[in-house]
């Protein structure tokens, strides 16, 4: 016997007509009286009285229909349990990056993910983009996010659709507060505390140091970080002005912080990235999936 027979079979059982099975079963009428002939045949045994609009089982029938159901229910179960074994992935995913607000797109694409997927777990790190591309390169991580400019020519990559953009982060207490932008001149002869991002030696891979050009070294950083956490501190204590993105300092309302943009205004665009030719877990694997699904690449 075979399980889809005898799902027509129960089927018929319920409508109570080949008419009504053959509609639900969106099969022809000749196919299916065809079906359950060659399996009253199989059984050596009528099923069914045939009325002129109707069937009933026979007690050979009603026999039929308890052990049917049985079948197809246990047909059913073993199918939904060995669906869920090849559904349940799980495993660890590790994403590092720097500081950055775009890290929003990431977190919901995770949350979506975490909602069928609620055995994988998420491993965050926290650096620049030296930091990560190490790391990244000794196999630590899965993922890494870059603030660009940034060389990402020995990986495979995703371009985020976010832009960060440059500013000062100070007191709002301070004299360049009372300002909407923050123009190069302003910056001259105060204290800076500079991300290690924004002062990379190389200016071809920085866009800050090619935005403020040739007096770039007239500034006076007294002050780098990696993280801008204790950098706000610093901040909020009145040592200098912090070189930063925005949105990842408390300059809210309630905040003695404020943000105030670079003039001309300088925006850095994203990338995830991951090693070329990587073997991912099965968890890595859909996450890159979905990543490429969200935005589209």
């Amino acid at each position: 016997m075979e399980i889809r027979v005898l799902r027509y079979f129960l089927t018929i059982a319920r409508e109570g007509s080949i008419t009504n099975a053959a509609n639900f079963l969106h099969i022809t009428q000749p196919t299916l009286s065809r079906q359950i002939h060659n399996l009253e045949e199989e059984l050596g045994q009528q099923l069914f009285v045939r009325g002129s609009h109707s069937m009933t089982l026979t007690p050979a029938g009603m026999i039929l229909r308890k052990r049917a159901e049985e079948i197809v229910s246990m047909t059913d179960k073993t199918e939904a349990e060995f669906n869920s074994m090849v559904n349940s992935i799980r495993g660890d995913i590790y994403i590092g990056g720097g500081e950055t607000d775009a890290i929003k797109l990431i977190a919901q694409i995770a949350k979506d993910l975490r909602e069928n997927y609620p055995c994988i777990r998420y491993h965050l790190y926290s650096g620049n983009s030296e930091d990560v591309t190490e790391r990244l390169d000794k196999g630590l991580l899965d993922f890494g996010i870059l603030i660009q400019p940034a060389n990402i020519t020995k990986y495979d990559y995703i371009n985020i659709p976010a832009k960060d953009t440059w500013g000062v982060i100070m007191r709002k207490d301070s004299p360049l507060a009372k300002k909407k932008s923050i123009k190069k001149e302003d910056l001259l002869g105060v204290p800076l505390i500079c991300s290690r991002q924004a002062i990379a030696q190389e200016q071809s891979e920085n866009e800050f140091t090619e935005w403020f050009g040739k007096d770039f070294h007239k500034l006076d950083i007294i002050t780098t970080f990696n993280l801008i956490y204790n950098a706000a501190i610093m901040v909020d204590a009145g040592i200098g002005y912090a070189i930063t993105i925005d949105k990842i300092a408390n300059t809210a309302e309630n905040s003695s912080l404020c943000f105030r943009p670079l003039n001309p205004r300088l925006d850095s665009g994203l990338n995830i990235i991951w090693k070329k030719n990587q073997v991912f877990s099965s968890a890595a694997e859909l996450f890159l999936q979905k990543l490429r699904e969200h935005f589209n690449q």
